[in-house]
């Protein structure tokens, strides 16, 4: 049955989890680390155990301010923590300890490209353990590492209209928590989950159609695919007669699909109650202004300074600040060079250094070349010592050399070594235009009557005649010179 899909609108709201990297538990002395064992990272407390007490870890609480100032929420005065009951494998305890009607943060806000993103809440909890569903089709394992992690809860505003906002707005999200270095944002282990609310109704009305919730979504892209696929599925159900029912739906990234998993819990199905052994968290104006004080430039802050301060083009600028340590590795190149030279450091990080990272696979963290070996390197071009296309070759030469050997890896070493100095006596270089000239009388005859489009070759094959490492632009002055 085919129907208009254009009639309808997405409503879509977004629930995101982030992993906070504390190097203990919400509230035990437990460690995070990933890689562990299973069930290895565990105690009495985190495992639920009778007679034991959680203790607040002070770092969850200013890691939750850093994103609630830098979200522009209303920070309360005094939160509290919830008990929410559950029953499931791999919640030792019966319950999670959240927050329910008193949040920290509330009230703020995200800006994608012309749009403002409301954000309802955010707020504390401790993450469940995690069941293993692939060793076997008739058992499951349970891990309970994860079992009381930190985490922070976002939860957007239905303000969100289609998957390409709902992926910008992750993009920006998991920017800031990486750039507060509160959360590494690796939704590969679990340390950033999304959960999406979506439902649909006729463009013009008011009133909000029926949502469903769809799960543990484990990639911005997922996320993307899923909320097109569940779009679909409830625009069909409706001009097929049907209603949508209000349920939780999960994502088959293979079949391309989502499916019903159970009936959609409510508020009350939890029986949420205060914890009764836990504080009121205080936040005074003290604590809120010296977390606020160590929050870094922000993203949008650090493009507009870059625009500014190095003359880049808003897109340049966006793409380098896009990764804290790539912005951080730029700016120090830039360091070592003239003003005149930082759209070519620009160019470089943003086309040799991000396709390293890319095929490697790494952060810039693991990334061998030295920022003042990058810095060098831009510098003989800037002085007319090597061109650009030599410049390509000593980087690879450079990216050899991985043990970070700094004489070994230095771009003026290389040249010396391998004899790739620009030749710029003229002299020179006119004995070798002027052979090439004369090696080439019908198109030097074409020149002269005014096809000059035939100086690249003339350049080219002067270049190729002193292997590259004739001086490009005196190259050119002297044909210029001499075929009038």
């Amino acid at each position: 049955m085919s129907f208009d899909i254009n009639k309808y609108e997405p409503v879509i709201g977004l629930e995101v989890h982030a992993q906070m990297k504390t190097k203990s538990k919400a509230f035990c002395k437990c460690s995070t680390a990933f890689s562990a064992p299973p069930n290895t990272n565990v105690c009495p407390v985190c495992l639920g155990h009778p007679g034991t007490l959680p203790v607040l870890n002070k770092n969850l609480v200013e890691f939750i301010l850093k994103l609630g100032l830098s979200t522009n929420c209303n920070i309360r005065e005094r939160s509290i923590f919830a008990r929410k009951n559950y029953f499931y494998p791999d919640l030792p305890k019966g319950y999670q300890i959240s927050q329910f009607d008193q949040p920290i943060c509330e009230g703020g806000h995200i800006d994608l490209d012309g749009k403002r993103v409301g954000i309802t809440r955010i707020h504390m909890e401790e993450d469940s353990g995690k069941s293993i569903h692939d060793f076997a089709s008739d058992e499951s394992l349970v891990d309970l590492n994860r079992c009381g992690v930190p985490l922070i809860e976002i939860v957007s505003e239905p303000d969100i209209r289609t998957p390409k906002e709902a992926f910008d707005y992750l993009t920006i999200l998991k920017q800031l928590v990486v750039y507060l270095d509160i959360c590494d944002g690796n939704m590969e282990e679990g340390s950033l989950r999304c959960d999406a609310n979506v439902s649909v109704r006729l463009k013009g009305a008011k009133q909000y159609g029926t949502k469903c919730e769809v799960k543990n979504l484990n990639s911005f892209k997922n996320v993307s695919d899923a909320l097109e696929h569940e779009i679909e599925r409830q625009i069909s159900v409706l001009e097929k007669g049907g209603k949508v029912i209000h349920q939780t739906m999960t994502y088959d990234a293979k079949a391309r699909a989502t499916s019903p998993m159970r009936s959609k819990e409510e508020a009350h199905d939890y029986r949420y109650f205060p914890e009764p052994d836990l504080v009121t968290v205080k936040i005074d104006n003290v604590w809120r202004e010296k977390v606020k004080a160590s929050l870094p430039e922000l993203p949008e802050e650090k493009a507009k300074r870059f625009i500014r301060d190095y003359n880049l083009p808003e897109y340049d600028a966006a793409i380098l600040t896009q990764d804290r340590a790539i912005a951080d590795y730029f700016e120090e190149v830039c360091k070592e060079v003239e003003v005149r030279s930082y759209k070519t450091a620009s160019n470089w990080v943003m086309t040799e250094v991000m396709r390293v990272l890319n095929e490697e696979n790494i952060e810039i963290e693991g990334y061998w070349i030295k920022d003042r070996n990058l810095s060098s390197l831009i510098k003989l071009i800037a002085e007319g010592k090597i061109s650009n296309n030599i410049a390509k070759e000593v980087y690879q030469e450079m990216l050899a050399v991985k043990d970070q050997d700094d004489t070994r890896q230095h771009p003026t070493y290389i040249v010396k070594k391998k004899n790739l100095l620009l030749v710029s006596d003229t002299g020179e270089i006119e004995k070798i235009v002027r052979k090439v000239i004369e090696d080439s009388p019908k198109e030097a005859e074409r020149y002269r009557n005014g096809e000059v489009k035939l100086l690249g070759l003339f350049v080219g094959k002067v270049m190729k005649e002193s292997k590259g490492k004739a001086n490009p632009q005196k190259v050119n002055e002297l044909i210029i010179s001499i075929l009038g």
